[in-house]
């Protein structure tokens, strides 16, 4: 039987869908996503699409499935047409929030609806990341906090709803996810990382400490908590393997993931199993263009005037102007006017929610992404930019690829620096002067954030004859989504969805671990079950 799996603060389902992608020899999945609890509405829209899907065998998905994603029927007209398929994942995809908030649900919910989806099994698996703002150091230095209250800030104390779940459910395995800042924040009592290792060990003495005395003892006897890219250097006097802090990051740029990645992971087993899980292997670095290749060329929009092709095409040749070529260096000036000559309308224009296409096929891992069924591509349609930004992505892409690295402030013409009060403190401060940041084609991608939603500056696409930023697909595939997840609301939505996402091809590898551990362990209860009939 498939393992049980909770996934919390799941976001659009990155980690879940790493985890259910793993098949046994019949073909059938290792993990089945019991519950899975967001608290986002379009998140959660995404959550119980994928859950919809997740209903049907690998493969067998029904072609009304695949003309949502071609926009010929609606989401409800896909549950009106599979009722029974459609009520199974609404009831896994709770759209709901934890905490202690006045929106968030009680406890005594949380566990009601746990038990349910368990249904008496007591082998299962946690997942799941508490929101991560509170902790990133970009997050922090914007707010110019040096120390976090998690009385200001509900967010610093969210991990305790997963210390609970670990204390009142006892899974036998956990897997939880976070910023690398973790590692740096702290509170007035303690270094915040410090502090969850400690409690992820015990977690009951946790759970006492913020919910008081319960009723009936609880069970839960800890956790060994371990990296999964280091064997652990000793084990302590109790047991609990002991690692550096910065072990636990995983750089997923090492692990087959197209971008520069760094997120704190921690693999947990409940005490008293005695297993070390293994670790993951390094693999060489993938470029992003081996997974953007094969989508098709669009052109930005226009967000200040008409949005037409003339007037696109007009836009940008005017970088061209001899004045300005002057100004930048002769190889990036010819590099400039050169991709100008090259300049062509893309045949999809600006794309749109579902293109028709035939060649979207990456070459990096092409059975992971690619879904023929879909006759085209999802999600894939760029944004509107002013007039002069089209000029910075069209010189920042041109600069990136005589320099081989994007540009920072100092790097721009002047014609070309914006009109912002804080620009020449960026230039002389070298406070966030790579604003504008091109991904270099043959390198991994720098880290796709929920930022991307407020402006496409950090995520320019590296070809200038396309001049824009990148499209939700495009950050899908560098997050390495497969091309039949999709993405629902709005495209502001959308991008906040991909950027908070776990690169489900990362959790996929995680998940084989895990699943050898839980192996381990029903080879354990065989034995201990023999021994006491014997």
């Amino acid at each position: 039987m498939a393992i049980p799996v909770i996934d919390i603060f799941a976001g659009p389902g990155g980690l879940g869908e790493g985890f259910t992608s793993i098949v046994n020899d019949d073909n059938e999945r290792k993990f089945e996503i019991a519950l899975s609890i967001e608290k986002e509405y379009y998140a959660h829209q995404t959550l119980t699409l994928r859950s919809f899907y997740r209903q049907f065998d690998l493969g067998e998905a029904p072609e009304d499935y695949y003309r949502l994603l071609k926009g010929e029927i609606t989401l409800e007209e896909l549950y009106e047409r599979w009722p029974e398929q459609a009520q199974f994942a609404k009831n896994d995809a709770w759209l709901a929030e934890l905490g202690d908030g006045e929106n968030s649900i009680s406890p005594e919910e949380v566990d009601t609806r746990i038990i349910q989806a368990l249904d008496g099994e007591e082998n299962w698996l946690l997942i799941g990341g508490p929101p991560c703002q509170a902790y990133s150091v970009v997050g922090r230095s914007r707010r110019q906090e040096k120390i976090l209250d998690g009385k200001k800030d509900e967010r610093v104390e969210l991990y305790k709803q997963y210390l609970r779940i670990l204390a009142v459910h006892n899974p036998s395995i956990f897997i939880m996810e976070n910023v690398k800042g973790l590692l740096s924040a702290e509170t007035e009592e303690s270094p915040v990382f410090a502090r969850i290792l400690e409690d992820l060990k015990n977690p009951v003495a946790s759970y006492e400490l913020d919910y008081g005395e319960n009723d009936e003892a609880l069970a839960c006897p800890g956790y060994n908590v371990f990296s999964l890219t280091s064997r652990p250097l000793s084990f302590d006097i109790e047991g609990n393997p002991v690692n550096k802090h910065k072990d636990y990051i995983i750089q997923s740029e090492n692990f087959g993931i197209p971008q520069t990645r760094h997120r704190v992971i921690l693999l947990g087993i409940r005490k008293g199993y005695e297993i070390t899980p293994d670790v993951l292997q390094s693999q060489d670095e993938v470029p992003i263009s081996d997974v953007l290749n094969g989508l098709p060329r669009l052109r930005s929009g226009l967000s200040k005037i008409q949005d037409l092709n003339e007037n696109w095409l007009n836009v940008v040749t005017q970088i061209a102007d001899t004045k300005l070529l002057s100004q930048v260096g002769s190889k990036v000036g010819d590099e400039i006017a050169r991709q100008v000559n090259r300049l062509r309308l893309p045949q999809k224009g600006i794309g749109s929610n579902f293109i028709g296409y035939r060649n979207v096929s990456p070459t990096y891992n092409p059975d992971w992404f690619i879904d023929n069924r879909i006759g085209g591509v999802c999600n894939h349609q760029s944004r509107g930019h002013m007039e002069s930004d089209l000029h910075r992505y069209f010189f920042a892409s041109c600069f990136a690829k005589v320099k081989k690295k994007s540009p920072r402030l100092e790097d721009f013409p002047a014609s070309l620096l914006p009109n912002h009060k804080n620009v020449q403190e960026g230039i002389k401060d070298k406070k966030f002067a790579d604003r504008f940041r091109v991904q270099i084609l043959n390198k991994p991608s720098k880290t796709i954030t929920s930022h991307i939603s407020k402006d496409g500056h950090y995520y320019i696409h590296p070809d200038a004859t396309q001049c824009r930023s990148l499209t939700v697909r495009e950050a899908a595939r560098i997050q390495s989504f497969p091309d039949n997840y999709y993405f629902c609301g709005p495209r502001t939505a959308q991008f906040v969805q991909v950027g908070n996402a776990v690169p489900p091809l990362l959790a996929k590898k995680i998940a084989i671990i895990v699943d050898d551990m839980f192996q381990q362990i029903e080879e354990e209860v065989q034995e201990t079950q023999l021994s006491e009939t014997i």
